[in-house]
C-alpha cells in the first residue's frame, strides 16, 4: 500500500530532525528544506483535522531549526 502524504511528510520531517546540522557533520540544503515543506504542504489537501495539527506542528519544528542554523 502506497503511504498517504501525511505519513511521506511525517517521515521527511523525522529524518530532516534525526539529521540535523551538527550532528555527525551534516548541514541541511535549502532543497532539503524545501522539500520537507512543500511535502508538508501537500499533506494539508488531504489531512484529517488531527493531522493538520500535527503538520501545523512540524511547520514550526522546520522554521525554528532553519532559524537556529
Amino acid at each position: 500500500m502506497e503511504k498517504n502524504l501525511f505519513q511521506q511528510a511525517k517521515d521527511m520531517m523525522t529524518s530532516f530532525l534525526a539529521n540535523s546540522p551538527g550532528h555527525e557533520g551534516h548541514q541541511h540544503t535549502e532543497q532539503e528544506k524545501e522539500a520537507v515543506r512543500k511535502a508538508i504542504q501537500a499533506a494539508y489537501n488531504e489531512a484529517t483535522p488531527e493531522e493538520k495539527t500535527q503538520l501545523q506542528h512540524f511547520e514550526q519544528q522546520l522554521e525554528e531549526k532553519i532559524k537556529l542554523h
